[in-house]
């Protein structure tokens, strides 16, 4: 089919991205401030978010912070719960899980994640653009005041922005730093002075300037240039996924409204409202981009257009590029459902795991490449290695018996503590009469415990040769 000059027009916008002009050069976007039930719900789950962002580093669970990710010393609590190294396979099928919620959620909701969830999305328009919109108003007073050369009146107003936009990115980074380090070592490197932890002072003046970089300046770009899921959806998205979409079939062809005048053109007045709102620039009505990140302030700039001349909402709207076309909204394709049956399977196996995950993991195993010693008293020994991982928030004294049999046990050096959090190696001999030695390999069960309750039962051997008669 042969396209028209006007067909051909609309389509150059995939020449370019809407943030970079002709000439190569950055485009700043002034986006109007959005308005409408989209957005007072974006604002609503952003302060939930934000809230737990900051409060999660600070919340105590049993002693424990409710989420800590200490890499430097390989100790991690999420939920109050401890991992340290040996619970790694619980990260590697929680990032999997995670990943592949990601998919689904963009195979059947498109970008929901963008919009709602992400922290680029969170911090920029519920943070920064607010600070931004309250300081020098709206897309007109701010491209106004832009093109103003520099007075006391636009130098007061940005120095003020600059300074809130850095000092909000300062508390950023020490949030973040609290994840790393706990929030009672921030507390103290805050009343410290400076030159006593210069190295992550350092640090956090880096992260500080990166942040007050991003959402002063980089802003959409990080979602346009840099972010990954963007080009990903190019893949994962098809005719059934649920992303914001224009319904041409009923706003086509666009017309401006005059009053008085017959209307024989679709909905779509041209008023340029969903443009004007848009944090990345773009025109929605020429269908899915790479630059939309589902942010609903086109739907609400439109739905607010088309209440006022008395139309329908939702021309503009959550619907599959199926809907729009033939009216029907199949959700659970097979794709859909595949990654849905791999992340039920995948969280059921986290689940198990937590469930029957043991707070005090015991390992004992005869020392290799050692025979049995003879002690005073006619008996005789082994040697044994016990490791002893504690994963709760308080110190461990354990004891060693053995159950079934009449040993002595004797542990090497000082008495076996186990700190909280941590994991502890020590050797341990079991002394057995020589009476009570009847075959070459004598079964043993070992009890360990905790606070006077066992905590692991080990079957283990005694290696000692019979006395012959």
């Amino acid at each position: 089919m042969n396209k028209t000059a006007e067909d051909v027009s609309r389509e150059t916008f995939r020449d370019s991205i809407s943030t970079v002009t002709k000439e190569g050069k950055r485009r700043w976007i002034y986006p109007k401030k959005p308005s409408g039930k989209f957005y007072r719900a974006r604002t609503i789950v952003s302060v939930f978010l934000l809230l737990f962002l900051v409060a999660s580093p600070f919340i105590k669970v049993a002693g424990r912070p409710f989420i800590l990710f200490n890499v430097l010393e390989r100790k991690f609590v999420v939920f109050g719960i401890y991992f340290g190294p040996q619970d790694i396979y619980f990260f590697a099928l929680a990032m999997i899980a995670f990943i592949v919620s990601i998919f689904l959620f963009t195979v059947v909701y498109g970008r929901l994640f963008c919009g709602w969830i992400c922290p680029q999305t969170v911090f920029m328009e519920m943070v920064f653009r607010k600070i931004e919109y309250w300081l020098e108003g709206d897309a007109k007073e701010q491209r106004k005041l832009n093109q103003l050369p520099m007075n006391p009146r636009k130098f007061r107003i940005k120095a003020a922005k600059h300074i809130i936009f850095f000092a909000i990115s300062f508390a950023i980074a020490n949030i973040f730093l609290a994840y790393i380090i706990g929030s009672d070592n921030l507390l103290k490197y805050i009343t410290h002075s400076p030159a006593l932890h210069a190295g992550t002072f350092i640090a956090v003046l880096i992260f500080s300037g990166v942040f007050y970089f991003v959402f002063s300046y980089f802003r959409e770009q990080a979602c346009v240039l840099v972010c990954p899921y963007g080009r990903l959806q190019g893949v994962m998205l098809d005719e059934n996924s649920i992303v914001i979409h224009y319904d041409y079939r009923r706003g086509e062809p666009r017309g401006k409204l005059r009053r008085g005048e017959e209307r024989n053109a679709g909905d779509c007045i041209d008023c340029n409202q969903c443009v004007e709102v848009c944090p990345t620039g773009i025109d929605i009505r020429n269908g899915t981009q790479l630059e939309c990140v589902n942010c609903t302030a086109c739907i609400d700039a439109c739905d607010y257009v088309m209440d006022r001349i008395g139309k329908p909402k939702g021309l503009i709207r959550y619907a599959s590029k199926n809907e729009i076309e033939t009216g029907r909204r199949p959700i659970m394709t097979p794709k859909a459902v595949g990654y849905t049956v791999v992340l039920f399977l995948l969280l059921f196996l986290i689940s198990f795991l937590l469930i029957n995950r043991a707070e005090l993991d015991v390992n004992i195993l005869r020392t290799p490449g050692l025979l049995s010693q003879d002690q005073p008293g006619n008996r005789i020994s082994n040697l044994y290695d016990i490791k002893i991982v504690n994963k709760t928030s308080k110190e461990i004294i354990p004891k060693i018996e053995v159950d079934n049999i009449n040993a002595e046990i004797k542990i090497i050096g000082e008495n076996l503590k186990v700190k909280p959090q941590s994991i502890a190696e020590a050797k341990f001999f079991i002394i057995l009469p020589k009476s009570e030695i009847k075959t070459i390999k004598t079964p043993l069960t070992v009890n360990v415990y905790a606070n006077d309750k066992v905590i692991k039962k080990i079957n283990t051997s005694f290696l000692a040769r019979t006395e012959k008669k």
